[in-house]
């Protein structure tokens, strides 16, 4: 009888060289599968249909805000309204305005600058009327859509015009 010749001390033997050749496999089709995700969900985001989004949207047509009507004079309160923030100005004069708070240039977050009385977005410097909505300086091509304020024993009704 010969015995087997011993083994080379330096080659591996076949099952880890398969188990090796499995792990960077799958490792790799892992890190192939996550960047397909990465570039797929904005894609699929984009491809969605914007009127769906906007029916979404459109699908609120009036939020209650309990304990607004407690707002001091000169300040101001972000709300969501559907799916968009909105923006609740109290002015010092008590009159109440609603108004969307989604930019029109970029559709960035706009903040009520009370030292001012103005309406700013951050992002490219737009500036809006904090009575009105109106568009005064910077890029916004269009005014803020107003909502309709109502006061009402439990707080402030904000309703889609």
């Amino acid at each position: 009888m010969n015995a087997p010749a011993p083994a080379n001390p330096e080659q591996p033997a076949d099952d880890e060289v398969l188990d090796r050749r499995r792990f960077v496999a799958l490792a790799l089709g892992g890190v192939a599968l996550c960047y397909a995700g990465a570039v797929g969900y904005p894609i699929f985001r984009f491809l969605t249909s914007p009127a769906e989004r906007a029916a979404a949207a459109a699908a609120v047509n009036e939020v209650l805000l309990t304990d607004a009507h407690k707002l001091p004079l000169g300040s101001a309160l972000i709300f969501k309204f559907g799916t968009r923030p909105a923006l609740l100005i109290h002015h010092k004069d008590d009159t109440w305005i609603a108004l969307d708070a989604v930019c029109t240039h970029l559709a960035c977050t706009v903040q009520y600058q009370p030292d001012k009385d103005r309406i700013e977005c951050a992002c490219h410097g737009g500036e809006y009327d904090a009575h009105t909505g109106r568009n005064l300086a910077g890029p916004p091509p269009k005014p803020l859509k107003r909502f309709e304020v109502k006061l009402v024993p439990s707080g402030v009704q904000v309703l889609r015009t």
